[in-house]
């Protein structure tokens, strides 16, 4: 049977890498994993960020277009990105941390039940850190031992992922009856689905909003991939959501995970994506987010790519 194995990673827009890199290396504490480009646009970084081996769900990746504008705040958007830490004093231990590094939060609150800390990174991003408080995480989650944040307040991983949109029910539905999530919660303006019953490192978080749709620009979310085990499991999942009159991009082959890609009814981009090979089949542990690694499709343009980019030093 088909399964949702719960987030995969989540794409945003930088207008500058090398400070976008800064900040979610030595602010956060996340290991550059990968170092490539844009396989549709390869004039462009992309950067992937994540556990010591950039596990599935715990990857945030960034496409660097210098030339963006701001985002225009509005609906039918992925607005918000959750991430796990391991407990309440990790949250205390991050709010003195954001603020010896000047960087913009609010006071500790709570977010759907959950202890929370807001935040906003250099292009304003909007992100929140959760305390796990002893819950469950994915077994193949790992600690990077370099990391500057000690390991009992490191960043563990994505959790809920929130979203707005003008057609409640037609997110719920998909998530729901397709994909299989599970109903958490539900109100008339907001619906918290998980990919895994009772486990928050799956949840969505659909929230009712009308107005004009988001105009997307520096620190926008382009998409949220979610797992699929294998391609196998891709392929079929490919031809369910064609079935049901969406339009998909078919099997794309990504070198470290393989993917489709499709918008909802509110227009959410919507990615499903492997787990493997994943960001070790063309390096060494040691090497991750060292180099300018291409896919070999790329690679025997390498000279013409790295003359249209920016050095980027890791």
């Amino acid at each position: 049977m088909t399964q949702i194995l719960g987030h995969h990673h989540t794409s945003m827009l930088t207008k500058n890498a090398a400070q976008n890199m800064q900040f979610y290396t030595g602010v956060l504490g996340l290991r550059l994993v990968k170092k490539t480009v844009n396989q549709d646009s390869p004039d462009m970084y992309h950067l992937f960020y994540g556990d010591e081996i950039g596990s599935p769900g715990t990857e945030l990746t960034f496409f660097e277009m210098p030339m963006a504008g701001h985002t225009q705040p509005g609906t039918n958007a992925i607005n918000l990105i959750g991430l796990l830490v391991p407990s309440y004093n990790s949250l205390l231990y991050w709010e003195q941390r954001l603020s010896d590094m000047a960087v913009i939060h609010d006071p500790i609150t709570t977010y759907h039940g959950y202890d929370a800390l807001h935040f906003q990174d250099p292009d304003g991003l909007r992100l929140v850190l959760l305390s796990n408080e002893g819950l469950d995480i994915p077994g193949h989650w790992r600690y990077w031992g370099d990391s500057p944040v000690l390991e009992e307040h490191h960043i563990l991983g994505m959790g809920p992922i929130g979203i707005s949109v003008r057609n409640l029910n037609a997110t719920t539905e998909l998530l729901r009856d397709t994909f299989g999530y599970t109903v958490k919660t539900s109100s008339e303006s907001s619906v918290i689905l998980q990919a895994i019953q009772g486990e928050q490192w799956g949840e969505i978080v659909l929230t009712q909003e009308e107005g004009t749709r988001e105009r997307p620009g520096k620190g926008s979310v382009h998409h949220l991939a979610i797992r699929v085990a294998d391609q196998q499991e891709l392929a079929k999942w490919n031809e369910i959501i064609r079935g049901l009159g969406y339009s998909t991009t078919g099997v794309v082959e990504r070198y470290y995970f393989t993917s489709v890609y499709f918008r909802d009814r509110n227009n959410i981009m919507i990615e499903l994506a492997t787990d493997g090979p994943g960001f070790m089949v063309d390096s060494d542990i040691s090497e991750l987010g060292k180099h300018l690694d291409l896919p070999p499709f790329l690679e025997g343009r390498r000279a013409e790519i790295e003359a249209s980019l920016s050095p980027l030093h890791s």
